[in-house]
């Protein structure tokens, strides 16, 4: 399955969640019911991923860790922000490099409409 396939599975779900609870909660509530729907729909994903940081072939844990992986490949960075901004980008964005990923997806559930809080996230190699 490619990363745009994943990516239009997930937005669809997402949707679907946030018309059910609707915005203001907690970040790891669209955390957990996210995880627990991809899961539903068959896909392979890990929640609280770390991702260490390899520097002259040494594995160093920094603390960073990817909200939800899906398929091995696909970040989704989920946050319940009044806005997001570059910081949030810059962090998805950090994921993707690290371990070349291609695409991801930066979530802001604490909007009205949910179209408004997506953003693709995608690594020029």
């Amino acid at each position: 399955m490619s990363e745009n396939e994943i990516s239009t599975i997930v937005i669809g779900l997402a949707i679907q969640i946030h018309k059910t609870l609707g915005p203001g909660l907690l970040e790891s509530v669209y955390k957990e019911c996210l995880f627990y729907k991809i899961k539903q729909r068959g896909l392979h994903v890990e929640k609280e991923k770390a991702m260490p940081l390899i520097s002259e072939e040494i594995k160093l844990d920094c603390g960073y860790r990817i909200d939800l992986l899906v398929e091995n490949k696909f970040v989704i960075e989920i946050k319940t922000v009044e806005i997001l901004t570059i910081n949030h980008l810059a962090q998805t964005l950090t994921y993707l490099k690290l371990r070349n990923y291609k695409l991801g997806l930066l979530i802001n559930f604490n909007e009205a409409l949910l179209k408004n809080g997506i953003r693709r996230v995608a690594n020029n190699l």
